[in-house]
């Protein structure tokens, strides 16, 4: 199961849910993150039918840095660390 981390507080959300979302199109286009893109991360299946079952981040500027274990990268306004 994917964690995604904001590092400036802490704050995000875990699912097997990961989905690069094209801003324009609204269409999933890859399930990491992507340039260009925004990142959803969250449970597959709503647990308590809010807005709290996933995550999304503003369009991602740069990834930072990427290892099996996790990658880091930029949004517009944060940056972010998912877990795979």
């Amino acid at each position: 199961m994917a964690s995604l981390i904001r590092d400036s507080d802490g704050e995000g959300y875990y699912g097997s849910r990961v989905e690069a979302i094209d801003p324009v199109t609204m269409e999933v286009v890859a399930h990491e993150p992507k340039v260009g893109c925004r990142l959803l991360v969250g449970t597959v299946t709503a647990g308590t039918y809010t807005t709290r079952d996933w995550w999304m981040t503003s369009a991602i500027t740069e990834i930072i840095s990427e290892t099996e274990e996790e990658i880091r990268f930029k949004t517009e306004n944060s940056v972010y660390t998912l877990k795979k």
